[in-house]
């Protein structure tokens, strides 16, 4: 069971949870990037990596049994900070079809570079699977 912890009197944030509350196993999934399973690149546009990184976390959350509703936070990690916000309803549509409308407490951050050179987001999960 999870609890979306939103202060009273707080615009609601869009596309995100200020914090959750939860109950049972924990699950972390390592810093995804947005090649295929053979660690492949098959795009270098943003919303497509996202779109494949977002598959990946799912695909690592199912061997432990979890699902995206379990994630109760994410860091995403992002190359180009313009081209992100430039790409919000591309993004938004990726999301809810590989993640659906559960929104996580998340912070998205701008690096220098990732260890892959063509990747241009990084996705690091959490999720807490209810007993």
């Amino acid at each position: 069971m999870h609890t979306i912890l939103q202060p009273p009197g707080w615009a609601k944030p869009l596309g995100y949870a200020n914090g959750v509350a939860a109950q049972g196993r924990f699950v972390f999934v390592g810093g995804q990037i947005g090649w295929n399973r053979d660690s492949r690149f098959e795009t270098d546009d943003l919303t497509d990596q996202i779109r494949q990184t977002l598959q990946n976390v799912v695909d690592v959350l199912a061997v432990a049994g979890a699902r995206p509703e379990h994630v109760t936070s994410m860091t995403w990690y992002l190359t180009d900070k313009t081209d992100y916000l430039a790409n919000l309803d591309g993004i938004g549509k990726a999301y809810r079809e590989i993640m659906g409308r559960h929104y996580p407490a998340m912070a998205v951050v701008q690096v220098t570079a990732l260890v892959e050179d063509r990747a241009k987001v990084e996705i690091q999960a959490m999720a807490v699977v209810p007993g």
